[in-house]
């Protein structure tokens, strides 16, 4: 039996919404950034390492102004000198890594920078945890390792590492003094931790926010497909009207 060209129609309508709810999704769906770390010498007990790390831009209103790097067990910040940076970063120590800042980047520009570690340890991978914070106050968290096989929206930087050579040995502490880094000036752990919190805070709104932005686009989207499939429905009782009469 031959198609009723109304009902080819109404199929066709089906398949345009379906078509732009998908659409809908996809442009709701938030841009994937990553923050990453590489090595020249990526080996275990290798020494005089340059560690290259980029965080990727994800704001479109403002730019990179901050990164906290967390170093692994095994380095420690006496260990670490700057090589490269945006023009006006500093280094500056904290009690668990570095922080790395100045003038606001574009926005749109990666953060990139580069430093050289006196000894990697005998380890398989190292995990970078980084905090980074835009120009407008927002703050981005790449702290998250994978758990149960599931990998982490935000994960951390991890740089895996080769067996140790044959004969490394660990080379001894950084002598006294020896470190170009020089002391947080005043941030208190209660501070960086109530930091911690906040950005946590604001991550969670935006959340929200994003969810009920995507909800209310969705909404739209399946009021227009009702209408859409009502007309369809009177235009089909119309035409068997008109057959009848």
């Amino acid at each position: 039996m031959p198609t009723h060209p109304l009902a080819r129609v109404g199929r066709r309508i089906a398949f345009a919404g379906a078509a732009a709810l998908t659409a809908t999704l996809a442009l709701a769906a938030p841009a994937a950034a990553h923050a990453e770390v590489e090595a020249d010498r990526p080996q275990a007990l290798a020494e005089n390492v340059t560690l290259s790390f980029v965080s990727e831009a994800e704001s479109d209103s403002a730019g990179f102004t901050k990164l906290r790097i967390v170093l692994p067990e095994g380095i420690a910040a006496a260990d670490v000198t700057l090589d490269e940076a945006p023009k006006g970063w500093k280094l500056t120590a904290t009690s668990d890594g570095y922080s790395l800042g100045g003038p606001a980047l574009k926005t749109g520009v990666d953060a990139e920078h580069k430093i050289k570690v006196r000894q990697l340890p005998d380890e398989k991978e190292l995990v970078f945890k980084t905090v980074e914070t835009y120009s407008d106050g927002e703050v981005s968290r790449w702290i998250e390792l994978p758990t149960g096989g599931k990998e982490p929206e935000q994960p951390a930087p991890v740089l895996k590492l080769k067996a140790a050579a044959p004969g490394a040995k660990t080379v001894g502490p950084s002598p006294s003094g020896s470190t170009t880094l020089s002391p947080t000036p005043s941030a208190t752990e209660s501070e960086a931790a109530a930091a911690a919190a906040a950005s946590d805070t604001d991550a969670k709104t935006a959340e929200s926010d994003d969810n009920s932005s995507t909800g209310v686009i969705i909404g739209v989207v399946l009021a227009g497909l009702a209408v859409l499939g009502g007309g369809a429905w009177w235009l089909v009782q119309r035409r068997n009207a008109s057959s009848q009469s």
